[in-house]
């Protein structure tokens, strides 16, 4: 036997090894679809992957051969995506109001393998998971130009589903028109309110009349179905692409930093990682002097990072509230159990609504 036919019978048994391991590696992808489906994740997890190539690069100590072994790792990874998107197609992603609406654009941006299911309403998205109608929800729960959503914190409060992420989407509105028109045919601007105050001095320069909408998608739809030149709409770039308008001119919004918190919410809590440094955390305090002060000093004392505090009412009796808490910190680890125990005499109530890793931007 030559040396060539010795090193050619080496790379068939290599290959023979590759083969299972990789049946081995889609039937384990297999299973990690089947979880996000249950837990309401993405596909794509940049954490992770990071984390895979640091530690598998590490395996090839040979520095030329490391590099080859990293692309053939990327494409590992996006040949695993690929088959997870292909089994999570149908995954029902609800959500509350129309195409083309910017919580429309979340679940697209979050789920893309999803298919987003429109409601009327945060509480019937939510109860649609709840029931079983859908996989997972995308609900807003902070605006940096409006503030919380209370109604949605209040249905975490009061429902059975986990949050299992948290993510920003920047939002940016557009000038849209019919093809054809430009700038100077429009003369009235149709929109949901809050969009055309977030564009107001930008319209007062053009000398736009402004025209209320129910959602900004609502009024992409009109400026479309109108087919008039004069008429324009103010909504995201996707929008535009949704109702076949054009984008006459990009990001007209005069606050630069208006971005949208959404929550995702599953049926099945999220399985305990140390990777998780953000949490949600709810709780009542017994009617006693000094309890709500002692949650917060013991929050700050086994060292997590407290973001928000938020108060709420119960609805049970007449002045009582419950506390919403975000936080920094492994809520499952030894110091977030150290903290349900020193808080627990204090408490009427403690619930841990989602444990997961870093706020993502979209």
């Amino acid at each position: 036997m030559t040396e060539l036919e010795k090193a050619r019978g080496e790379i068939d048994r290599a290959d023979e090894e590759i083969a299972r391991a990789f049946e081995r590696r889609m039937r384990a992808a297999a299973a990690v679809a089947a979880y996000k489906k249950e837990n309401g994740l993405p596909v794509f997890d940049p954490a992770r992957e990071e984390a895979l190539m640091e530690r598998n690069g590490a395996l090839i100590p040979d520095e030329t051969l490391r590099s080859y072994y990293i692309r053939m790792l990327k494409t590992m990874m996006t040949l695993s995506k690929d088959y997870q998107h292909l089994l999570l197609e149908g995954r029902r992603v609800a959500y509350s109001g129309v195409p083309g609406a910017f919580a429309y654009i979340a679940a697209v941006r979050i789920f893309p393998d999803g298919i987003p299911t429109a409601y009327a309403s945060f509480k019937e998205a939510y109860e649609a998971v709840e029931n079983g109608a859908c996989d997972c929800a995308v609900l807003p729960i902070e605006n940096s130009f409006s503030g919380d959503v209370d109604s949605v914190i209040d249905l975490t409060f009061f429902g059975s589903l986990y949050v299992s992420g948290v993510y920003d989407l920047e939002i940016v509105q557009n000038l849209l028109g019919i093809p054809g028109a430009t700038k100077e045919t429009i003369r009235t601007v149709t929109s949901h309110p809050q969009a055309l105050a977030q564009c107001a001095r930008y319209l007062e320069r053009q000398g736009y009349e402004p025209l209320a909408a129910a959602n900004t998608a609502v009024a992409a739809q009109t400026v479309r179905e109108s087919g008039r030149a004069d008429l324009g709409a103010i909504a995201s770039r996707e929008t535009a692409e949704l109702y076949g308008l054009e984008v006459l001119e990009a990001k007209v919004n005069e606050a630069s930093n208006n971005t949208t918190r959404f929550a995702v919410f599953s049926r099945a809590q999220n399985k305990i990682s140390p990777d998780d440094d953000q949490f949600i955390l709810f709780f009542t305090v017994k009617n006693e002097a000094g309890a709500l002060g002692r949650v917060i000093s013991v929050i700050g004392e086994k060292g997590f990072n407290l973001k928000t505090l938020k108060s709420r009412p119960t609805r049970d009796s007449l002045w009582e509230y419950y506390f919403f808490v975000e936080g920094n910190g492994n809520i499952y680890g030894e110091k977030g159990r150290e903290l349900i125990e020193a808080i627990s005499p204090v408490c009427s109530g403690i619930r841990i609504a989602g444990s997961f890793q870093k706020e993502r931007k979209l």
